[in-house]
């Protein structure tokens, strides 16, 4: 298990979870599948995986809970599983600090894809492939935006002096805007270069990830341009 890509899956309907545990298996990754939240949440702890695939709807625990209590403890990547698209589920999730979600029911392919994208971003070897990590994209350097300083070698976030707790995805969004203040970036764009999307994704999640960021470093440092995008004041 030490050379493979370490995913904790939750899920209680017990034929999606032996289906899904036997797809990434196939495709080179180590699985810790679970039933259950509070399951989920020792698995955890004990294991402590690359990633975590979490259903919203599982008993005990539920998924967005779950997440909220890895959040505490973990940057790790989190992937939700949503049954509808449409569902208050899925920002619930993203809020509580998922990076992404999939719909179900879902193709096997899709799911690899995205739990690959979301490993690229952090540096992780989706299935045995390596990627680079958040620090081979960008220059070194302390950028300054009022008070708020990013040192982009270090990885660190300081506003007014005092250091800003980031997750991967987040930092990532924030080098996005800071590589280019005062420039308006699509919603899609930034699914494109934060979130690895080579194809349409749903915008709730960078919306999502911006209003998260928003609370850590300003409510006005990231201005909305309605129709348009998002902003870094300069």
């Amino acid at each position: 298990m030490a050379d493979q890509t370490h995913v904790l899956f939750v899920e209680d309907d017990d034929v999606i979870r032996e289906a899904t545990q036997l797809a990434l298996e196939r495709d080179g990754f180590a699985v810790t599948a679970m039933p259950d939240g509070l399951s989920g949440l020792e698995a955890f702890r004990a294991n402590r995986p690359d990633i975590a695939l979490l259903d919203v709807m599982v008993p005990g625990l539920d998924g967005v809970s779950l997440c909220r209590r890895i959040r505490d403890e973990s940057t790790v990547p989190v992937i939700m599983l949503s049954a509808r698209a449409d569902s208050i589920d899925v920002v619930l999730g993203l809020e509580a600090g998922a990076d992404d979600y999939v719909t179900k029911p879902f193709d096997g392919a899709v799911l690899v894809a995205r739990i690959r994208a979301v490993l690229r971003r952090f540096g992780h070897a989706g299935g045995g492939d390596r990627t680079e990590t958040v620090e081979d994209t960008v220059t070194g350097g302390v950028l300054t935006f009022g008070d708020l300083e990013i040192d982009t070698e270090g990885m660190e976030v300081r506003r007014a002096g005092q250091p800003v707790a980031l997750t991967p995805t987040e930092m990532r969004l924030l080098l996005e805007f800071s590589s280019a203040p005062g420039t308006v970036l699509s919603r899609d764009k930034l699914l494109e270069r934060v979130w690895d999307y080579g194809w349409g994704g749903d915008t709730r999640v960078v919306d999502v990830h911006v209003q998260r960021l928003r609370q850590k470093i300003g409510q006005d440092r990231i201005e909305t341009v309605r129709g348009f995008g998002y902003k870094l004041k300069a």
